[in-house]
């Protein structure tokens, strides 16, 4: 799958690196070095994946990721993102998922395990898992629909990354199903597997505020202790 990347990185050494990566992989690829710079290059390139330095002038991976996020109604102007950085701590790693980030690598990292993730986000982008991956699914009040990537929750147009999307298409797919944490992990793919349990909580966490009345009290996708999660098959 040949795609368009945008590569967001300051040390111009490793945005050359990453870019001959991708560019033997097939990819065009398009190289920014601050955090304000990948916004307009967001606005004016579409590209299908964003590789993300966390460490960036003007604005920092963060913030980029944040903006990205923030932006309604256009699903185009909301591409996966790889975030990428030197900084191993968890909590970096938690709240880069928590801004919506798909993927996230330290540093250092080998050319072949980015451009195997690059693949995996690509291809979970475009191609929803499961046996309905091109029928709109129904459950709990909410539609998705893998052609369009498309979730209406009681009726309202409802705004996922990649990674929310293929976890609420594969649990609506199977309503009142529990996944286990790594159930739910495969299928979004690509995650550091040290941290697999606090990486869903986290993804769960974003969904309910999105699909749940009360997020606090959720009603929709309910924890089953000691096991996993449970998207109820009937409206909340």
């Amino acid at each position: 799958m040949c795609a368009h990347v945008l590569v967001v990185e300051d040390d111009e050494k490793q945005a050359e690196l990453i870019r001959q990566s991708l560019l033997l992989e097939g990819h065009s690829v398009t190289v920014v070095h601050d955090g304000r710079a990948a916004l307009d290059a967001v606005d004016r390139d579409r590209p299908d994946l964003v590789v993300l330095d966390l460490m960036l002038p003007l604005v920092d991976g963060f913030g980029v990721c944040r903006s990205l996020r923030g932006r309604p109604g256009d699903d185009e102007l909301d591409p996966p993102v790889l975030m990428l950085t030197a900084r191993g701590d968890e909590s970096d790693l938690l709240v880069g998922l928590a801004l919506g980030a798909d993927d996230y690598m330290t540093k250092p990292y080998s050319p072949r395990e980015l451009t195997a993730r690059v693949r995996t986000i690509l291809r979970r982008s475009e191609q929803p898992v499961g046996p309905r991956r091109n029928r709109t699914v129904h459950a709990a009040g909410i539609s998705i629909d893998p052609v369009r990537h498309e979730v209406l929750c009681d009726g309202r147009p409802t705004i996922c990354t990649p990674a929310e999307f293929q976890i609420l298409l594969t649990m609506a797919a199977e309503p009142d199903r529990v996944f286990t944490r790594q159930q739910l992990l495969q299928c979004t793919s690509g995650f550091e597997r040290s941290s697999t349990e606090r990486t869903v909580d986290t993804h769960v966490m974003n969904l309910r505020r999105k699909i749940e009345r009360d997020p606090r009290i959720p009603q929709r996708l309910v924890t089953v202790f000691g096991a996993g999660y449970r998207l109820t098959g009937t409206q909340a």
